[in-house]
């Protein structure tokens, strides 16, 4: 991990970088087999799951028999410990529900909002090493809390063209019944433009790599809708001496074990916490079975000592990380400071881990700097808002002349006719 000392301001945006493939070539990558799949629908779909994921695929969807199949080799230690993270995601995503009330903006004049489900939802969930189960919970519960009338999950089969059973047995739970052997660049084309197997969708959710991320943003500029552009992970941990430097280097590695381009932070407020910490990293990383891939996330990983605690906030609000792991102190007060991040982790006992999995908020969060501008998925992700308004012929008689006056104003006749011929009407 790179160590910087104090950085000055004017060096954080370079600090704040993540890491990335060559743009052009994701890019160019990435619009070829949008366009293929476009073009060559379940066909092409076959061809890259042969050639991304060495797997023969005859049938795309998983059929009730493998569903059943899976659903009954999951031991039941898994099956409860499944149950309880699902119990708490929907009592936090339930509770978002809104009431909305009609208003009377002046006399005669009521406006209100109807809350109307996304109909045709699409899930992606990353697998390979890693099968993001947990994923199939934060998505499809609030899909169908939402009431979304159609759901499909995409996710990559392995080299035997299996998927994950726990995939299969959370989605099942959350009432996904339409999975397909499909995943990354060509799963997000599949459901933005629809093949022989796949429907397409209106909206699609769920993280990936780059190569998923940029395709979600490829397809968003093409009118179908996205969570977000969520790509590799990333966590940053604030700790200073009152931290456990073992809580704080498995903090690091357990998001370092994500990917080889993943991201992991450490901002300290003392350089002596340092070397006492990398010491618990390398220790820790020697017994992790993904050692490997959590050494090179590493790599693309700093250490930035800042002994101010306000100009520390700063930077964490500029970095704007995915995770935010405050372990300090005062970290109570130094989390009223923090206005960029994804989810926020307060605390020794509230590693990044348990909201990941169990918690009761979403896992699906901002990354590259995008929490700057954009939350996490919520009940209201997967919701769209329908807004009304009925006028009597008092509430026209009193608003119609100030809409006349505007529309005047902004050359708009017709928009004043609009209204002058019902106020005529009404004399």
């Amino acid at each position: 991990m790179q160590i910087v000392i104090n950085p000055p301001k004017k060096t954080w945006s370079s600090l704040c970088e993540r890491p990335q493939v060559e743009l052009e070539f994701l890019e160019n990558s990435v619009r070829n087999i949008l366009a293929r799949v476009q073009r060559s629908g379940d066909e092409a779909l076959r061809e890259f799951t042969r050639q991304f994921d060495r797997a023969e695929v005859t049938n795309l969807q998983l059929t009730e028999k493998e569903i059943q199949e899976a659903i009954e080799s999951i031991p039941k230690e898994l099956k409860d410990a499944i149950a309880v993270a699902a119990v708490n995601i929907e009592v936090f995503h339930a509770s978002q529900k809104q009431t909305l009330t009609p208003v009377e903006t002046m006399p005669g004049v009521t406006c209100w909002r109807k809350a109307v489900p996304v109909q045709k939802v699409g899930i992606y969930i990353p697998g390979g090493s890693a099968p993001l189960f947990s994923t199939v919970l934060m998505l499809g519960i609030p899909a169908r809390l939402a009431g979304c009338k159609e759901v499909i999950l995409c996710t990559p089969p392995d080299s035997n063209g299996k998927i994950n059973s726990a995939i299969i047995y959370a989605a099942q739970l959350t009432g996904i019944r339409k999975i397909f052997k499909v995943g990354g660049a060509q799963a997000i084309a599949a459901m933005a433009y629809g093949t022989e197997s796949i429907p397409n969708v209106y909206k699609i959710f769920g993280p990936g790599n780059q190569y998923v991320t940029k395709a979600k943003q490829l397809v968003n500029q093409q009118g179908i809708a996205i969570d977000m552009p969520a790509g590799p992970s990333e966590v940053l941990v604030w700790a200073d001496e009152s931290a456990n430097p073992a809580f704080v280097a498995a903090d690091l590695l357990s998001q370092a074990e994500h990917g080889e381009d993943s991201q992991v932070m450490l901002v300290v407020n003392d350089e002596k916490l340092i070397t006492t910490i990398q010491a618990e990293v390398d220790q820790q990383l020697s017994a992790l079975p993904r050692k490997a891939i959590a050494e090179k996330s590493l790599q693309n990983s700093k250490i930035i000592c800042i002994e101010s605690s306000a100009t520390a906030a700063d930077f964490i609000n500029e970095y704007a990380p995915e995770h935010l792991i405050i372990n300090t102190k005062d970290a109570d007060v130094l989390s009223d400071k923090i206005v960029n991040a994804g989810s926020v982790f307060i605390g020794n006992y509230s590693p990044e881990a348990i909201g990941d999995y169990a918690s009761g908020t979403n896992h699906t969060l901002p990354t590259n700097g995008y929490a700057k501008a954009s939350g996490g998925v919520s009940l209201e992700s997967f919701i769209r808002y329908i807004t009304f308004q009925k006028l009597t012929q008092s509430g026209l008689q009193a608003l119609g002349p100030v809409v006349e006056k505007m529309a005047e104003a902004e050359q708009l006749t017709g928009h004043k006719q609009a209204v002058s011929i019902r106020l005529a009407n009404l004399k």
